[in-house]
């Protein structure tokens, strides 16, 4: 695979972000999953019924990716180089995230009721109690975990596996947004899903964080994501959550609702401060300038496998 596609779907995410009027994979993967939860996730051994449904999910998203390209190359090399940079670009989702969190904070200018509702668009947790504080603290943690899930991970599987593997890594991702929860209805179910997301972010999420505190120019902080990166309830998700933390100075964490159950989250960081807009702005710049490492790094990868 050439550099091309890598790039141009990147531009296009970074210029277009997810196209609201457009058919997109991951909402398909949605469907699929929903329908598969419906049907399967009742009575008994809903663990190895919910486990075979996650196995035959990424093992569909892989090979109708390598069937699709492999039948564009058929046809024509730049055909199949389109064909990659668009799912490329379908598979990023750095900038919408970054708007959706600008318009939390926006949002939390008019009223905290219009900043809770705006915040429930990007997280899983009941936001109907959320403080102001509280909502500005959940979007920013989701904007740094997303920074994993929704660039970092997917270019390393790219690197790794190819557009087949990047999109089967979102297929990973959204089997554990919507059914890796330890909650009484999913905890068994989707026991194998969380565990599949697990491993794909390992690697993806240490990255992460360790880009962000170079493109901050915080090496010191290495030490502070090493303790605290794994106080979170996820093995990743801490990382660069932590980083962002030890960024911003601030505490992230604490326990919330999901889905009618409290979850317990040990607090990351130990400055428990009001967080502000010029908050937001620095995450924001980490996540661009991480973006820019990421993509940076992988192109020198490229380069000199090619050479």
């Amino acid at each position: 695979m050439s550099i091309i596609p890598i790039l141009a779907g990147w531009l296009a995410d970074k210029l277009l972000g997810d196209p609201e009027r457009l058919p997109h994979p991951v909402v398909l993967f949605g469907k699929l999953i929903a329908s598969g939860e419906r049907l399967l996730n009742r009575n008994n051994h809903r663990r190895t019924k919910g486990a075979l449904l996650a196995v035959v999910l990424v093992a569909l998203a892989y090979a109708a990716t390598a069937a699709i390209l492999a039948l564009a190359g058929y046809v024509s090399v730049w055909l199949k180089t389109t064909v990659e940079a668009v799912l490329v670009f379908y598979c990023l989702a750095g900038t919408t995230l970054i708007k959706e969190v600008k318009g939390v904070f926006r949002a939390l200018d008019v009223s905290l009721e219009q900043g809770r509702r705006q915040v429930a668009r990007i997280v899983g947790r009941d936001t109907s109690q959320l403080s102001d504080n509280d909502v500005r603290k959940a979007a920013l943690e989701t904007l740094a975990e997303n920074l994993s899930d929704g660039v970092v991970a997917p270019l390393f599987w790219l690197v790794i596996l190819g557009v087949p593997g990047m999109v089967a890594y979102k297929m990973v991702n959204t089997l554990d947004s919507m059914i890796g929860y330890r909650t009484e209805r999913y905890r068994r179910f989707g026991t194998l899903a969380a565990r599949l997301d697990d491993a794909a972010n390992y690697i993806p999420a240490r990255l992460t964080a360790l880009l962000m505190i170079l493109v901050a120019g915080r090496p010191e902080l290495i030490s502070f994501v090493a303790r605290n990166g794994k106080k979170h309830a996820s093995p990743n998700s801490g990382y660069p959550e932590s980083a962002l933390a030890g960024i911003l100075n601030c505490r992230f964490g604490g326990g919330h609702y999901y889905f009618n159950e409290y979850i317990d989250k040990p607090f990351i960081g130990g400055n428990d401060r009001p967080l502000t807009t010029a908050d937001m702005n620095v995450a924001v710049r980490t996540n661009i300038l991480t973006e820019i490492a990421a993509i940076s790094v992988i192109v020198a990868i490229k380069c000199f496998l090619l050479s």
